[in-house]
């Protein structure tokens, strides 16, 4: 699992961040799925290392401009491409009706390939792999936080053991590999687990934004090994996040440390810490690390490899 950030930034895009968006790369099954797409959104794809091809689900939070101005121009592109592909869209409710609209009067022809579905806090989605939930923010309109949770497999299957034990090769490998107890033809009973390594835990991705601290938040967040979690303001000017309802650095600490999470990723900056201003981005950075040290801050085309569970040492393509 691989986290590219392909915008970072809140409200109005600036020279070097773009509005909202986040990718999540599945290499083991060659799909991108995507978190909000905000205006730029195709131009920031072309510019990484991302295949918009290999874009399969796209989940937005919420109906703010700068969240969903970039859909309608990928689905278009997407379609202009020949690539021909499903595009499954998952967010709150209006989202359906915004896309056909926006199709109807752009003349575009989206046939069968658009599968929009709205969420309600809950299961979003489910596969051999993955679930997908979600549940409702804190903010002026409704917006949803989204959990991405690896299922747990088993351990490496011991396959010298299992022939040691008689077993010969076969459909029965299958079986004890996914930890199931066997009846074998002279009537012995393996139990798979014992054949197999420690299991590998699945990992688990959290993305919260636009929001106010808020339990809904927490709870979402529990024991993920990574939060991306909203900062658009300093600890400083809490009266205006309280206002907007949008979080401060200290609020996403607050989050991370209270869910036990074991990275911090912030985004979703105000374009007024921007280089020159009294406060900076690496203050909020300083606040954050101040209440939860596993804190680092965004940058469009930052990406960060979710390290597995059993790993000693977290894996960065790009270093902070």
């Amino acid at each position: 699992m691989e986290i590219t950030f392909l915008g970072t930034s809140s409200g109005v895009p600036t020279r070097s961040r773009n509005v909202s968006s986040v990718a999540l790369r599945l290499p083991q099954r060659a799909e991108v799925w995507l978190f909000d797409c905000g205006e730029g959104t195709q131009h920031q794809l072309l510019r990484s290392d991302l295949r918009i091809s290999q874009i399969e689900r796209i989940f937005i939070t919420h109906m703010h401009g700068d969240h969903i101005f970039g859909l309608m121009g990928l689905i278009a592109s997407c379609g202009l491409a020949g690539n021909a592909q499903d595009i499954k869209i998952y967010g709150p409710a209006g989202l359906d009706k915004y896309l056909r609209a926006c199709a109807q009067y752009s003349y575009l022809n989206l046939g069968s390939r658009l599968q929009v579905y709205t969420v309600e806090s809950g299961l979003v989605y489910e596969d051999e792999e993955f679930t997908v939930t979600c549940d409702l923010l804190k903010h002026r309109v409704p917006a949803y936080g989204y959990r991405v949770a690896e299922k747990d497999r088993p351990g490496r299957f011991d396959v010298e053991k299992a022939k040691a034990l008689g077993i010969e090769p076969g459909p029965i490998y299958g079986l004890l590999k996914q930890g199931e107890t066997v009846t074998l033809p002279d009537g012995r009973q393996i139990k798979g687990r014992e054949l197999c390594g420690e299991p590998e835990i699945g990992r688990k991705v959290v993305y919260c934004t636009d929001t106010i601290y808020c339990d809904a938040a927490v709870e979402l967040a529990l024991d993920a090994d990574v939060l991306i979690h909203e900062a658009t303001f300093a600890h400083q000017d809490a009266e205006l996040a309280f206002a907007r309802l949008h979080s401060t650095s200290t609020m996403a600490a607050q989050i991370a440390l209270n869910a036990g999470v074991k990275q911090l990723i912030m985004t979703h900056f105000s374009p007024r810490y921007a280089p020159g201003n009294p406060i900076q981005l690496n203050h909020l950075k300083e606040e954050a690390r101040a209440i939860f040290p596993n804190t680092k801050l965004a940058y469009d085309f930052y990406t960060y490899e979710v390290p597995r569970r059993r790993e000693a040492k977290v894996k960065l393509k790009v270093e902070t």
